[in-house]
């Protein structure tokens, strides 16, 4: 009699995850089952990017979906939070601007890090995803109000008008914004940084800690979905004037920092040339253009906040206090590099939104203006920020990239750079 009950609470036991650990570097399929044609034409061309962990012969794509975000769906799978059989149901989540496509998505030089058609997933492959493939959209589009205290700031000084359409009488700004996933094109990346695909993958290999086996076991799988943050950008006005050489377009783009845009820091120029160059586009956008506001996630010049926050200790504690003379070199010697953003790959995302021309670029970085115009897009003004729009602190910062090449009209001297003007710890 107890056998049977013993066997009876067995069968009626749920059953348990597997435990059984599946291997992506050694897989039963010689080649991805639905190969990608990066550049096609259409959508269905260059076939869906599949990250699916469920079906590893379905897999087109090194790495998964969310990016970094990942490592949460791991942690909620693990405390039994998810199902790890779970798919989106991406009913009603199309996007709610029409985007493209561009002459740009057809060129395979000219987007290498993102899906140009990742936001019409759910239309395209509608009848796969009703099947049941796991097909997940790597861009989203939407709308939305952006509010920041400097838009109110600009009205009470006068310097921007109320209109009731772009800008409205609370300060709000009507903006489309699209999130995007990076998807890494390995033979277009490797191309842009000008080294060998096998380097490209060996090094990304070796410096993840050998996360992603594939990179060197499958060189049939060409998209690489990396584990980082992705970029969101607001476009205020109206999309169609991106591609109407009639009417201008006015651009910042802004690379992540966590500490001046979210909690305003005053040791670097960040959220102020951020709020300058929202300014710039709502004043494009009621001109009958359009402006847009790129936003990168590279925490640091891509460095992170931890070493950002140790070069911050070393600038203020070095002999001679914090100044511009040694700006650059401080971020050198405890990251071994002043900077890794790679603004290389920073274009793609004007490609997508078929941009040619930028009438007014909020910039003063070489760096971005030379990624940009390699590209063939046309850069017609660059903006540096107003003067008294830098915060004290900031004028180390500020100082060391004009004498560092950035574009400015007002060039520092060589004595101005050995003068401390960064406050102390103490103050």
């Amino acid at each position: 009699m107890g056998n049977a009950k013993e066997e009876q609470s067995i069968m009626t036991t749920e059953p348990r995850p597997s435990r059984h650990i599946k291997l992506t570097s050694h897989p039963n399929r010689s080649a991805a089952a639905m190969p990608i044609q990066w550049g096609a034409a259409e959508a269905r061309q260059l076939g869906p990017v599949i990250g699916t962990l469920s079906d590893g012969s379905l897999r087109n794509a090194i790495g998964t979906h969310s990016g970094a975000y990942s490592l949460y769906r791991a942690l909620a799978i693990a405390a039994g939070d998810l199902d790890p059989e779970h798919t989106p149901d991406l009913t009603n989540t199309a996007p709610i601007d029409h985007i493209g496509p561009h002459p740009s998505w057809m060129d395979p030089e000219k987007i290498v890090s993102l899906d140009p058609y990742g936001h019409i997933v759910s239309d395209v492959f509608a009848e796969e995803l009703a099947q049941g493939l796991d097909i997940r959209p790597t861009i989203a589009v939407t709308r939305a109000r952006i509010n920041m205290p400097e838009i109110q700031g600009a009205i009470d000084a006068g310097r921007l008008q109320v209109d009731g359409k772009i800008l409205l009488e609370n300060a709000d700004v009507g903006v489309t914004k699209a999130a995007i996933e990076p998807v890494w094109y390995l033979p277009g990346i490797a191309a842009r940084l000008g080294i060998r695909e096998p380097d490209l993958r060996r090094h990304l290999y070796e410096q993840a800690g050998g996360m992603f086996s594939e990179l060197v076991t499958r060189p049939d799988l060409k998209l690489f979905l990396p584990p980082i943050g992705g970029q969101t950008v607001y476009c205020i006005g109206d999309l169609q004037a991106i591609t109407d050489p009639k009417r201008k377009v006015a651009c910042r783009v802004h690379d992540e920092c966590n500490g001046s845009d979210v909690f305003g820091s005053d040791i670097c120029t960040c959220r102020p040339y951020l709020a300058h160059g929202i300014e710039v586009c709502i004043e494009t956008a009621q001109r009958g253009g359009v402006g847009l506001i790129v936003y990168n996630r590279k925490e640091g010049r891509a460095l992170g906040e931890v070493t950002k926050f140790l070069v911050y200790n070393a600038r203020k504690r070095q002999q001679g206090g914090d100044r511009a003379e040694t700006y650059f070199e401080r971020t050198e010697c405890v990251a071994g590099v002043q900077d890794m953003r790679f603004q290389e790959f920073m274009p793609d995302v004007l490609n997508w939104l078929g941009v040619n021309r930028i009438d007014k670029f909020v910039s003063m970085s070489d760096m971005k203006y030379d990624a940009i115009t390699r590209q063939d897009i046309e850069i017609m003004e660059r903006i540096s920020i107003p003067d008294e729009l830098i915060p004290e602190d900031a004028s180390v910062e500020m100082d060391a990239k004009k004498a560092a090449g950035y574009f400015t009209e007002n060039p520092v001297s060589e004595e101005e750079l050995k003068v401390a003007k960064g406050r102390g710890f103490d103050n």
